[in-house]
């Protein structure tokens, strides 16, 4: 078996209705990886995801860096997939599109995900064009390499979510989607209420360093950001996986048994 890292990306939508808190989903139980943990809405990076034609259909797409376009293209869709939220605005409009249009198109999240080129169809008929540029990198995570389960090199990306919209999980990856506040998810997966993985807690941790949404994408746009590849290390007769400490992240190590507990 090929231990080959998979193209992925999430995203960490943010809003401050009334204090500042990120939107999550928990994944089904029966999914392969991760199944029932907590996590951000994201997935793996599909064929479509690269397809030329979305030059036209992503706003400020020059100006985004090569590698990342296809990455915030799946992002977006995958979270137009999970929870609905469509970061999204009409040909010549500067607003998102509203709560009312995005639920319109519920019935198009279930044609996506079964066939993610369908997306890019979706938003070329609708006439829409993605808000790329309101995406901002985040982090970048690949797992350790001697990790055998599937080995996904995922690009982290923050975005404010848009006023209007709601939040509705899909019921099929997705089986709840909620607003939380970071210290309350890290609280959550602490005590055993929520099960989460460690890059998930890692990246909860970093984002509980702000208190606002334009905080949490003005810090991400200063520091450091650089493939975080985590270390399996033995210390004292227990094993841990630790991440470098000049990245900012507030916690840099957790027992390998807790962290691998998906």
């Amino acid at each position: 078996m090929t231990n080959e890292t998979i193209p992925a990306a999430t995203i960490l939508l943010l809003r401050d209705q009334p204090v500042f808190e990120v939107l999550m989903v928990e994944r089904h139980v029966n999914i392969a990886f991760a199944g029932g943990a907590l996590v951000f809405p994201g997935g793996r990076i599909a064929k479509g995801d690269y397809d030329p034609e979305w030059t036209e259909r992503v706003s400020g797409f020059d100006a985004i860096a090569e590698e990342q376009r296809a990455p915030r293209i799946a992002a977006i869709r995958e979270a137009f997939e999970e929870t609905g939220i469509l970061l999204a605005r009409r040909e010549g409009e500067a607003a998102y599109v509203d709560d009312a249009y995005a639920h319109s198109l519920t019935s198009q999240r279930k044609i996506v995900e079964d066939d993610d080129a369908r997306f890019l169809d979706l938003v070329k008929t609708e006439k829409l064009v993605l808000a790329g540029d309101r995406l901002c990198l985040f982090a970048r995570w690949a797992p350790p390499a001697a990790v055998r389960h599937r080995r996904f090199d995922t690009w982290f990306f923050g975005a404010k979510t848009p006023a209007e919209q709601i939040a509705r999980e899909d019921g099929n990856e997705a089986t709840e989607a909620l607003w939380t506040t970071p210290a309350a998810a890290l609280e959550a997966c602490n005590n055993g209420k929520r099960k989460m993985i460690f890059p998930t807690t890692c990246n909860l941790e970093l984002l509980n360093i702000s208190d606002s949404a334009d905080a949490a994408i003005a810090f991400a746009g200063k520091r450091t950001i650089e493939r975080v590849q985590p270390e399996i290390i033995e210390r004292d007769g227990e094993k841990f996986i630790t991440i470098p400490d000049h990245l900012s992240y507030p916690v840099t190590e957790e027992l390998l048994e807790t962290a691998l507990r998906s």
